[in-house]
This record gives C-alpha cells, sequence and structure tokens, in this order.
C-alpha cells in the first residue's frame, strides 16, 4: 500500500491554519477519497481537555497529533493537520517518522495577529489574564526548514493562499522527484 502524504500546517493562533488546512483538504478530497482534516483546536477536544497550555502539556499533545498522522499515513491517508506545534523536537519527529511528511509554516507578523485577535487570545495575553500564549509570553520555536512559508498578513485572501500552496507543492514535489 502506498503511503499517504501528511501536510502538516504549523503557525500561531490566528495565522489562517483552520482556514487553509479545510481549504486544502476540499481541494485533495475532490479529487481522492482516503483524506482526512484534522485542526488542532477540535483534537485537543477529541482528547477530552487531557492536556492543558504549559510547554510540557502541549509537547505531549503536539506528539500525540504526529502519532495520530503517521498511522493514518501508513494506512495510505492523505491527512492534513494545522495546528500550532511550535517544537523543533515534534516536526523532527515528523521527518524522521512520516515517509510523506509536508510541512507548511504560516508566517504572521505578531502585530497582525494581535489586530486579528479572533480569540480574543492576544490581548487577554497582554492585559496579564492568561499567561501561556505561544508568541507572546510563551517563546516559540519557529520552523527551520519548512517546506514552504505562506506569509498571511492580509494581502492575500484564503484562496489566493491556497493557489500559493498548491504551487509550491507541485514545485517542492517535483524537485524532491529528482
Amino acid at each position: 500500500m502506498k503511503n499517504g502524504r501528511v501536510y502538516w500546517l504549523t503557525g500561531l493562533s490566528g495565522a489562517g491554519k483552520s482556514t487553509l488546512g479545510s481549504l486544502l483538504y476540499e481541494h485533495l478530497r475532490s479529487r481522492k477519497d482516503s483524506v482526512v482534516y484534522l485542526d488542532g483546536d477540535i483534537l485537543r477536544e477529541v482528547f477530552g481537555g487531557l492536556h492543558g497550555h504549559t510547554i510540557d502539556e502541549r509537547r505531549l499533545l503536539a506528539m500525540s497529533y504526529a502519532r495520530m498522522c503517521r498511522i493514518l499515513s501508513l494506512q495510505g491517508i492523505d491527512v492534513v493537520c494545522a495546528t500550532i506545534s511550535m517544537f523543533h523536537s515534534v516536526r523532527r519527529w515528523n521527518r524522521e517518522n512520516i515517509p510523506a511528511y509536508f510541512e507548511v509554516y504560516l508566517n504572521v507578523p505578531i502585530e497582525v495577529l494581535i489586530q486579528r485577535d479572533q480569540k480574543q487570545l492576544y490581548s487577554r495575553a497582554l492585559r496579564g489574564e492568561v499567561s501561556d500564549v505561544m508568541g507572546v509570553n510563551v517563546d516559540i520555536e519557529a520552523p527551520e526548514s519548512p517546506d514552504v512559508v505562506l506569509v498571511n498578513d492580509g494581502s492575500h485572501g484564503p484562496e489566493e493562499l491556497l493557489y500559493q500552496l498548491l504551487s509550491s507543492i507541485e514545485e517542492v514535489l517535483v524537485e524532491k522527484a529528482r
């Protein structure tokens, strides 16, 4: 059986991972039946709130996502996983253990994220109401060598970002095949 591909979309809260991930899922699903979409916020619920927001708890949760992606991909299922997971160790594990791993980093300036603040997460962190917000009061480990970096500063709509991503995926896969 041919392994499925894992599209690991990472970036801070509000970077557009869920929006782009669902668009990528719909695109892939229109071409193949065996595709699943995993969203970090929903996965957190699936795991029953067993993990909090400390660095260690976040790392454990991210590794759970990574292992789930591996299991699904080894069964021939393509996986789109939208997750913050800003840990070098998790992404390194993915590269070493998921045969068809493709990493996408949605890079958004913190000023833009604070301005968007859809979940009021950044404003609450800046007021000192919450303390475990990645990028504000928790240091992040930004991806060092993602397959694709997309800057989502608001100058492109979601569909245009999807088009950029699909073009980049094609370029990278052609290059890897050489």
